[in-house]
């Protein structure tokens, strides 16, 4: 029997549950089909890996978790604004709520945007509804989840 979906807002937090982030401010796009990450820093160290800055906070540029992974693929994804770029994507595990998911992300500059994140229709599908009407719908009442990185996390997501 397949599980109940769960119904989302159209902002929630995620966790990056593999890189030690959690609490992170995330946009849902169902008009989106991938999910998007801003980093910054992004460098290509092997022909199977990366290594980049997860920034966290909007307006602190020096918060950030360096993170080392093997790249899925390089692709070409329209933008917004409608202009082709080419991205490089990874895999990771996404918690959000009660569901927890192997996710593909796009690794972007998200620099002017509000949302450090964008959850795209791939990510969402299976799981989730979205009720465009409330924002942040699994936080508490009252409470919105607070920013947390995993002390370790930062030093052993990059390999020297």
């Amino acid at each position: 029997m397949a599980r109940p979906k769960v119904t989302i807002g159209w902002a929630e937090h995620v966790d990056l549950v593999e890189w030690g982030i959690s609490g992170l401010p995330a946009k849902i796009d169902t008009g989106a089909r991938t999910s998007a990450l801003h980093v910054e820093n992004l460098v290509q160290v092997s022909d199977t890996e990366v290594d980049f800055d997860v920034i966290v906070h909007r307006d602190r540029a020096d918060i950030y978790v360096p993170v080392r992974a093997t790249v899925l693929k390089w692709a070409r994804v329209r933008s917004s604004t409608g202009v082709y770029k080419k991205r490089c994507f990874v895999r990771t595990r996404m918690k959000l709520g009660p569901v927890e998911k192997e996710i593909e992300l796009s690794l972007v500059s998200r620099e002017k945007m509000v949302y450090r994140m964008l959850v795209g229709r791939t990510a969402l599908s299976r799981d989730f509804l979205v009720d465009v009407s409330k924002r942040h719908r699994l936080a508490p009442k009252g409470k919105k989840p607070r920013i947390r990185i995993t002390k370790d996390a930062s030093n052993e997501n990059r390999n020297p």
